[in-house]
């Protein structure tokens, strides 16, 4: 069963930078896309950012292209979104979870638990 782990997540003021970690056990990690998504208060989910297996497709929401970079290194069994020129409305918890290749994580399927990024104007 594969399990995923976010951190990273802090306080943060406006047009500073984090950097997400999503650390993956269980079964096969590299057969898996994972995705990045992020929930504000009051808001749906969203998705932000999906890697491929390989680590060469990446694709993000218009709304941070340019400033996120996501990446993923199998060896580690690791995924990172660095966030940079973060914003107030960047605000949220952020998941990691897993998708089935060549969908670009429309649909996660094993979720992390979130971790809480908030960027103060």
């Amino acid at each position: 069963q594969l399990q995923l782990v976010e951190s990273g997540g802090g306080l943060v003021e406006s047009g500073g930078s984090l950097r997400l970690s999503c650390a993956a056990s269980g079964v096969t990690f590299d057969y898996y896309a994972i995705g990045w998504f992020r929930q504000a208060p009051g808001r749906e989910r969203e998705g932000v950012s999906c890697v491929s297996v390989s680590g060469g497709s990446t694709n993000y929401a218009d709304s941070v292209k340019g400033r996120f970079t996501i990446s993923r290194d199998n060896a580690k069994r690791t995924v990172y979104l660095q966030m940079y020129s973060l914003k107030p409305e960047d605000t949220g918890v952020y998941y990691c979870a897993s998708a089935r290749p060549g969908t670009q994580c429309r649909n996660g399927e094993v979720w992390g638990q979130g971790t809480l990024v908030t960027v103060s104007s």
